[in-house]
């Protein structure tokens, strides 16, 4: 089945942050459902027309993360990897979620696998879009000036709306939809750009949490697809191979022509692969509720 579904919108509240949620499915109420986390700088709206794929076999949820998309932005909100995965755990039990398969892109990736660390009988299958494990990572440029105090502030309060569609279609082979561009420039106001700062700067020991969460998740083996835009300017097509150190039955899907945005630059060819595999795996749901 291949028709769209239609994607509903809602609000909800978790760990105190108001955050918009969408959601699609037969059954809004089934407790197995995968679950869409963005990265920076994203929100929900860019799993929009994935899910609309995926909604015809199973539940579909995907939700702004705190300090992003149309979610509350507080200042005195941590923006961590940890307080992500606890936010993003919370929000699950608020919508009455109990196992997910996660679809992680870009920081989605941290906050998701840290959650599936601490909830190891919740995960049920792993896609992984130009993300994951960072083993040997080196920060790139645009993360090691938001780690720079004063040097980040500056850099944000300069981004022009062309300053970011330059920087966002840096290593492009072909340029990021207009559109796609414009909404995340429209969601940078001054709370995300906190929040971006923030973050950057609560995460200093990449390969360490990845190689701890490695170790935690690999006697899951769960089910695995990569998915890779390996002209990533941010982090380097190499890493795609790196994620089957931990997840060993990982199968890897490149798309040679895209960047860091895949379901962007390249939405069928994602959906050629993460649709497919979504399905296989919501068919071997075990039984129960939902």
């Amino acid at each position: 089945m291949n028709t769209p579904w239609p994607i509903s919108e809602q609000r909800l509240t978790a760990c105190g942050i108001s955050t918009r949620v969408l959601q699609g499915g037969a059954n809004d109420r089934a407790t197995e459902a995968v679950v869409f986390v963005h990265g920076n700088p994203g929100s929900s709206e860019d799993w929009r027309a994935l899910m609309a794929r995926v909604a015809p076999h199973g539940r579909v949820i995907a939700m702004d993360m705190p300090g992003f998309g149309r979610a509350d932005k507080p200042a005195d909100c941590p923006y961590s990897v940890e307080a992500g995965a606890t936010f993003l755990g919370e929000a699950l039990q608020r919508l009455g979620v109990w196992r997910a398969h996660l679809v992680l892109h870009d920081f989605g990736g941290p906050w998701g696998l840290a959650w599936a660390a601490m909830n190891p009988m919740g995960l049920a299958s792993l896609t992984l879009v130009n993300t994951g494990l960072m083993l040997n990572y080196r920060w790139h440029l645009m993360a090691r000036i938001w780690r720079t105090p004063v040097l980040g502030e500056l850099q944000q309060m300069l981004t022009t709306r062309r300053g970011f569609r330059w920087a966002l279609n840096v290593g492009q082979r072909k340029p990021l939809p207009r559109e796609f561009v414009d909404r995340m420039y429209d969601d940078l106001d001054a709370g995300t750009k906190r929040a971006i700062l923030k973050l950057y700067r609560a995460t200093s020991d990449v390969a360490q949490r990845s190689d701890m969460l490695g170790r935690m998740l690999k006697p899951l083996n769960p089910s695995t697809l990569v998915v890779w835009g390996e002209a990533d300017p941010y982090l380097p097509a190499r890493l795609a191979d790196d994620q089957r150190q931990f997840f060993t039955r990982a199968e890897i899907h490149r798309l040679p022509d895209s960047g860091h945005f895949p379901f962007a630059d390249d939405p069928e060819g994602v959906a050629q692969a993460v649709v497919p595999f979504l399905i296989r795996q919501l068919s071997n749901r075990p039984p129960g509720p939902g």
